[in-house]
């Protein structure tokens, strides 16, 4: 073999056979592309400046890919840390992994960050990205690193086993520190790390790269760890893109359901109540009522049978069902009650311990099993808005969407096995149909498959399941993505994941299929033959909870709901006092047909009071003077300001009343013009 051809190597880049000289890079086979930031190689992302094999198959990652903006904020993490030892030297290094649409660094600091110390840490950080410092890999031992980490107490935990794969900075097959070397070769700064990272700093734009916030934090999130603060930052590939991440976020804080439930008095959070425990305020709960009872019909259309069970229970019914042993954590402690004291202190009868429930279905097994059940009966969906109670921790509450006490629109299907695959589509279809109805419609599916090291039962059992709610998916026509081993120890799960007007995703809908509770219950049913079966058991929520539900929607609308859901539909607004009573025969008329609607009878001025009413978001506005009174009309103007005068009343009531009972979830002037065509 001649000289030239040892000198060189085959590999395939991009799906092309190549050759290239020993030692060659993925920055040689990208050449000038800035846009690719790391290599996969053989299925693991690798830095560009690693040599490569013969035989790899190298792929070029972009930076605007998953994984290319996972790298790029990854690296930008880096650069946030170094910006903080060089400003406090003090700092103690954490872990800084990439997150959702950014990153953290956590910190051991005396005092928490201060705004003006964010200040002067984004300048710092813009420093560094311009001066194109070069991230470079260098492999280690655990005694060199111990040396070399002496003084970052955290990081040292991380060289042994705490933290383990779970964090950035270790878990790779070797061990190594990032370098952060200048244009001279000279070390700058260096962090134990995984990787991989950008070639160097030039390559996060220093006007697309932005320090957001600090927080507390616990150290790797354990609350009986230390208290570190953390810096939240954010990166993206160029500046137009992190100001559309910013104008989003501008948005989404215009939307948050908790600034928007103060602001059209719809919930609050007492503090005399308790964290994550809210209440409905009058105009709130009429817009919870109205969606529940739209729910309450399509499920009685469907043929379930509403149910009821109390707040609390024994102990033993959470044993039983094994939440005592599972989910123990997320349960508020025992009460202990019906104890029997004597005279003399002597304890005649043992206190029982009850607890506040956090889930219905132990007690829907209950009424399952409170008669013998035959073949004939099935499939049996017992339904119920049940209120739960799950003791979450103080740092994850969050306005309704996770919340300490909430309801559940819970249904439990019990149905056969021979039923279930059929059982699961129709319960998928129903499930998409009435999310459609209150105004999401934009949703693909996600398939969450058995862990064989954390999961019960037998395996035909989870592949027939599994099959019946992956074709139940595909059916549907929507994307199916797949969460292999994401499922619960007791069954396979299909969740509908929904976007809401702004693009985000929330996971609404879940369908899951239980092997482990039919057991635990002893649950039969007589089947034709007359041998004793058991009962597949499906679980499934529509909204989750019906709070999280509110917010979801309240954001999604920006508060503007659609006609049927507003809690107030129609405000009249008199020009002068004279007219308060005119207005208040047409708002008869309205209530007649069901329609909400209030007569500001208030002092104001009339322009005051309508924009009032557009401030509170309602759909229409009824105007009246004295032109209106004479001709039997009223001026008719919507929320967004157009406005039609000389209305007759009867036209007036019956566009509103025809919008209403449509449930359309348009804006009611685009509505009107399909009602006027």
């Amino acid at each position: 073999m001649s000289e030239s051809a040892v000198s060189q190597i085959e590999l395939i880049f991009d799906g092309v056979a190549q050759e290239g000289p020993v030692g060659v890079t993925g920055a040689d086979l990208v050449g000038n592309d800035r846009s690719i930031v790391v290599v996969r190689v053989n299925g693991a992302l690798t830095d560009l400046d690693q040599p490569l094999a013969a035989g790899d198959v190298v792929e070029p990652v972009s930076v605007e890919s998953e994984d290319g903006l996972f790298v790029l904020r990854h690296s930008a993490a880096h650069v946030v840390a170094q910006a903080v030892q060089d400003l406090f030297p003090e700092a103690k290094l954490g872990i800084g992994p990439p997150i959702k649409d950014g990153f953290y660094y956590d910190f051991s600091v005396a005092e928490p960050f201060s705004g003006d110390d964010l200040t002067a840490l984004q300048k710092r950080v813009v420093a560094i990205c311009k001066s194109g410092q070069r991230f470079v890999r260098r492999v280690v031992d655990e005694d060199e690193a111990r040396v070399e980490l002496a003084d970052e107490p955290f990081k040292l935990r991380l060289v042994g086993s705490e933290g383990g794969s779970d964090v950035m900075e270790v878990g790779g097959d070797e061990l190594t520190i990032y370098d952060n070397l200048d244009r001279k070769g000279e070390r700058c700064w260096g962090d134990l790390c995984r990787g991989p990272h950008v070639p160097n700093t030039k390559y996060i734009p220093p006007n697309a790269v932005k320090i957001m916030r600090s927080a507390a934090a616990y150290w790797l999130g354990d609350q009986d760890n230390e208290q570190l603060q953390r810096i939240y930052g954010t990166a993206w590939p160029d500046k137009g893109q992190l100001q559309a991440y910013l104008t989003f976020l501008e948005e989404a804080e215009r939307r948050d359901h908790r600034r928007l439930g103060n602001e059209l008095d719809l919930f609050s959070f007492p503090p005399e109540v308790g964290s994550g425990l809210p209440v409905f305020h009058p105009k709130g709960g009429k817009i919870r009522t109205v969606m529940e009872n739209y729910s309450r019909e399509q499920h009685e259309a469907a043929g379930y049978d509403f149910v009821s069970s109390p707040h609390v229970s024994k102990s033993a019914l959470f044993s039983q069902s094994g939440h005592l042993d599972w989910y123990a954590d997320g349960m508020y402690p025992p009460m202990e009650l019906d104890a029997e004291i004597a005279a003399d202190g002597h304890v005649k009868r043992q206190p029982q311990q009850y607890y506040l429930k956090p889930m219905n279905c132990p007690m829907h097994n209950l009424i399952y099993n409170a008669r013998g059940r035959s073949y004939r009966e099935l499939p049996l969906r017992l339904f119920e808005f049940g209120t739960v109670y799950r003791y979450e921790k103080s740092g994850v509450v969050q306005g309704l969407t996770r919340a300490r006490g909430f309801t559940q629109d819970d249904a439990h299907i019990y149905c056969t096995p021979e039923q279930m695959p059929h059982e699961l589509d129709s319960l998928l279809s129903f499930v998409l149909d009435l999310l459609r109805d209150y105004g999401l419609d934009d949703f693909y599916l996600e398939l969450s498959t058995r862990n064989p090291e954390k999961s019960v039962g037998d395996q035909a059992e989870w592949e027939a399941a599994t099959l019946a709610l992956r074709e139940a998916g595909e059916r549907q026509g929507l994307e199916l993505v797949l969460d292999e081993g994401g499922a619960a120890f007791y069954g396979p799960k299909v969740s509908v994941q929904a976007k809401d007007a702004i693009g985000r995703t929330w996971q609404m809908s879940t369908i899951q299929v239980d092997f482990q509770l039919p057991q635990r219950f002893d649950l039969e049913y007589t089947a034709e033959d007359g041998s004793r079966q058991q009962p597949v058991m499906i679980h499934r929520a529509l909204f989750g909870s019906i709070e999280r539900f509110f917010a979801v929607l309240l954001e999604h609308y920006a508060g503007a709901f659609p006609a049927w859901l507003a809690p107030v539909q129609v405000v009249g607004i008199p020009i002068t006092d004279q007219h308060i009573g005119y207005l208040q025969e047409i708002a008869a008329q309205l209530r007649q047909q069901g329609v909400r609607v209030e007569i500001d009878e208030s002092s104001d001025r009339m322009q005051k009071k309508i924009r009032n009413a557009q401030k509170q978001k309602v759909p229409f506005m009824l105007l009246a003077g004295d032109a209106d009174r004479d001709a039997g009309a009223v001026s008719f103007r919507y929320r967004n300001g157009e406005q039609k005068n000389g209305v007759p009343i009867a036209q007036a009531v019956a566009e509103i009343v025809d919008i209403i009972e449509s449930k359309s979830n348009l804006d009611p002037t685009a509505q009107s013009a399909r009602v006027e065509a």
